[in-house]
């Protein structure tokens, strides 16, 4: 039985206070005018360049070496001058060289809990030599500050790793992230802006300790007792199907036939536990109930109970597996 459609919440986004500074607008209007893509391609249109601080001092220290030169008549001094400020225009070109043509995508973030990082993994490819030193960060710096670093080899690709952690339940933007390189001196910084399409989904924390689980609905005469009991006696084997706990594979049946069976329990089929948002009326407000019946739907898959979900407007019918433990965390995650 399919899961009715989810209302969708919006994606959650940085707030901005009603006056904005001068600074805050001009960053939102910059953001806007990149185009949210989980494949970001790099190239001269989208690549900017300008000195660092150091390259900054070095070209002031150029400048104190030429006029000492040309007031000291040292014809030395020329050589090594323009002979610097030639590796330094140089460096231009390999700073800019550095990310152009790069490619970087971004695989789907995997569903958290709220307050837990979620891991955010980009894919650096190069079309043609190694890069050297290239680095990722959020463009919003309170998110995280340090760089993750990499080199990308040639015609091949390398990973970076950065994290976010979503606050409260629900869909939540990637933060525009930040491509950059100072290879090969550190005098000029390349960048390029990147907004990525995915989203993060947060499901609601699980309260902590677990209340105790409402009294499972049997569709026989047996109830939860028949496992806590006797421990689930073990009836049978059935081939693997799509959706079984890894806890219930034969892994030494696996090992010695090369076929995955799982584990079936006599009172499998006939213990149910059926969720409802009123079980939860006790936890206080929404959030709380919410808390509660993820607390639930965990505590219900390590005991292998069939459970399903009842909330304002949605329903979900019992199952079992990882597939749909995930469908029931998801439709409380998106409640609203």
């Amino acid at each position: 039985m399919h899961a009715p459609a989810l209302p969708r919440e919006e994606p959650a986004r940085p707030g901005r206070t009603a006056r904005a500074t001068p600074r805050q607008r001009w960053r939102d209007w910059w953001l806007a005018r990149h185009p949210h893509t989980d494949t970001w391609t790099l190239g001269q249109r989208n690549i900017y360049i300008l000195p660092t601080r150091g390259g900054l001092v070095f070209a002031a220290t150029l400048l104190i070496m030429l006029l000492a030169s040309i007031n000291y008549q040292l014809n030395l001094g020329y050589v090594l001058t323009f002979l610097l400020a030639g590796a330094g225009l140089v460096s231009i070109q390999l700073t800019h060289g550095t990310l152009r043509g790069l490619t970087l995508r971004l695989k789907p973030p995997a569903p958290v809990f709220a307050g837990e990082a979620a891991a955010l993994e980009v894919v650096l490819s190069s079309p043609g030599g190694t890069r050297h030193g290239v680095g990722l960060h959020f463009h919003d710096r309170q998110q995280e500050q340090r760089n993750a670093w990499c080199d990308v080899p040639a015609l091949g690709q390398a990973g970076a790793r950065l994290a976010i952690v979503p606050a409260r339940r629900g869909r939540h933007e990637v933060p525009a992230l930040v491509v950059e390189t100072r290879f090969p001196f550190g005098l000029f910084r390349a960048w390029s802006i990147w907004r990525p399409a995915s989203e993060v989904l947060a499901w609601p924390a699980p309260e902590r300790p677990t209340p105790p689980l409402p009294t499972a609905r049997a569709a026989g005469s047996e109830l939860r007792q028949a496992r806590r009991g006797s421990g689930a006696e073990l009836d049978g084997v059935r081939a693997w199907r799509r959706g079984d706990s890894l806890r219930q594979v034969v892994w030494k049946k696996a090992a010695r036939t090369g076929e995955l069976v799982s584990r079936e329990t006599a009172a499998e089929g006939s213990r149910e536990l059926d969720l409802d948002w009123h079980d939860a009326a006790g936890a206080g407000a929404a959030d709380a109930r919410l808390a509660r019946l993820t607390a639930w739907v965990l505590e219900a898959d390590r005991e292998g109970l069939a459970c399903g979900l009842r909330l304002p407007g949605v329903r979900l019918a019992p199952g079992r597996g990882d597939g749909h433990r995930r469908e029931l965390l998801k439709a409380l995650a998106l409640w609203r």
